[in-house]
């Protein structure tokens, strides 16, 4: 935890810091939207905390809001983080041991795998740890400020708040579509994603464009190492 500032590079911490921006920005649309929906302060705080999950809280947000059943909103949400199961496959031994894996575990999140998977193997851990933690601080801070602020804003989609973190995300992954393999993959991705959205539950669009991204990445062919330079005869 110590060697973070010495593993990761300065433009990594800067993304990682304007992608926790960004997610308080979203987290205050969240609280806000929760609070004028009729639900009290507490319900978005301690789901911020404890779930700390956007796309299942804005889900069971919205079904109860709308008339449904908590239990089945709650479901809902639990199918929405079932693609937290291929992102913990994916990711090296990053959590920790102990009572450290608890809360890594807890910190696994979009954010965290994307800036995970994109660093070397001696910056992965930094990575994870550093914008989990940032998120756990940003998130919850941003749903507090955003109910209290929820009485006086009723639409906070007017604002544009829920597109800045697809913004963001976009923004962080256009550099590596430049490799024709990843493009490849995530063209494949948004395409079932989008053709599947229409008939199938919210959740199952991901997952199913995540394991046909993980099955091309997957397939890729691996580099032949480089051989080792020839020491000069003495």
């Amino acid at each position: 935890m110590s060697s973070i500032g010495r593993t990761l590079e300065g433009s990594v911490r800067r993304d990682i810091a304007l992608t926790c921006l960004a997610v308080a920005f979203i987290g205050m649309s969240y609280g806000a939207i929760a609070v004028a929906s009729g639900f009290p302060l507490w319900v978005p705080a301690a789901q911020s905390v404890f779930v700390l999950a956007g796309a299942s809280e804005f889900l069971f947000i919205g079904i109860v809001a709308a008339g449904g059943n908590p239990i089945a909103a709650a479901l809902a949400g639990l199918l929405v983080n079932a693609r937290h199961l291929p992102y913990g496959l994916a990711l090296p031994d990053v959590t920790g041991r102990g009572w450290r894996r608890l809360l890594g575990t807890h910190l696994m999140n979009d954010e965290t795998v994307v800036f995970t998977l994109a660093q070397p193997d001696p910056g992965k851990r930094a990575a994870y740890w550093t914008c989990g933690l940032g998120v756990l601080i940003c998130w919850p801070g941003g749903a507090v400020l955003g109910a209290l602020i929820g009485s006086a804003v009723h639409d906070t989609s007017a604002f544009g708040l829920d597109a800045m973190f697809p913004a963001v995300i976009l923004a962080l992954i256009v550099p590596s579509l430049r490799d024709r393999a990843t493009l490849r993959a995530a063209v494949t991705g948004a395409v079932i994603a989008l053709a599947t959205a229409p008939f199938l539950p919210a959740g199952l669009p991901v997952l199913l464009a995540l394991a046909a991204v993980l099955l091309l990445i997957r397939e890729r062919p691996t580099p032949p190492p480089e051989a080792p330079p020839e020491r000069a005869a003495p």
